[in-house]
């Protein structure tokens, strides 16, 4: 028995600690991270579950794991540019990312065992807004509010009934309008008229939210 339990825990031809980790991602993109457990990781990759104690010493160590590639996913804040654009060009970026992986949202603050991507990340965004003249006091909480916002948006999308501007028009005409009689809602009513008319894409309201809350950031910069 000893013996059998040994063997189980030893290193499977063609496992490594990279292939379980993007398994892993690609088992919580499909179902969630409440489907992600070790032993269900494991019958994917056709492994036994000891086995990937070889490469992941808990599924916590895996859970730091997969939201350090998340973390790697998300493009840095450019040098040599304006802090603004870098920050918009990082906060896009991680909206995209977190819409591959909507279960890392809930997750992306919540590791102690952070990843190298993951401080590296976090190093190059307090590198951009300490060199554009924030305190760090200030800078803290730019990060704060522009992270609150990205994570905040990205779990609003995930939950959405519909994923295009042209399936929110379909909802609308067919079911949103239809619930909503101009006699009782009048203005609920003209703004889903209106909307639809106009040809309304919810998409753009992450950029309009960023450009407001980048705004209100630049008079608290230091030399502002």
């Amino acid at each position: 028995m000893r013996g059998e339990r040994k063997a189980e825990s030893e290193p499977e031809a063609g496992l490594s600690r990279q292939r379980v980790v993007a398994e892993a991602i690609r088992l919580a993109d499909r179902e969630g991270v409440e489907g992600l457990s070790m032993r269900r990781l494991a019958g994917v990759l056709g492994a036994g579950a000891m086995s990937l104690y070889h490469y992941v010493a808990s599924k916590e160590q895996l859970l730091d794991a997969m939201i350090d590639v998340v973390f790697e996913e998300i493009e840095l804040p450019p040098e040599g540019t304006d802090w603004r654009s870098a920050m918009r060009r990082r906060a896009v970026s991680a909206r995209q990312v977190l819409a591959r992986h909507p279960w890392a949202i809930a997750l992306m603050e919540s590791r102690t065992s952070p990843g190298p991507a993951n401080l590296r990340h976090r190093e190059a965004v307090t590198a951009c807004l300490r060199r554009a003249g924030f305190s760090v006091l200030m800078a803290t909480h730019a990060n704060w509010l522009l992270d609150s916002y990205v994570y905040g948006h990205a779990l609003q999308e995930a939950s959405l009934p519909f994923g295009t501007a042209d399936e929110l028009a379909d909802m609308t005409e067919d079911v949103f309008l239809p619930q909503l009689p101009a006699d009782e809602f009048p203005y609920l009513n003209e703004s889903a008229a209106a909307l639809l008319a106009a040809g309304y894409d919810p998409a753009e309201e992450f950029t309009f939210g960023l450009d407001l809350v980048l705004d209100a950031l630049e008079p608290l910069r230091t030399g502002a």
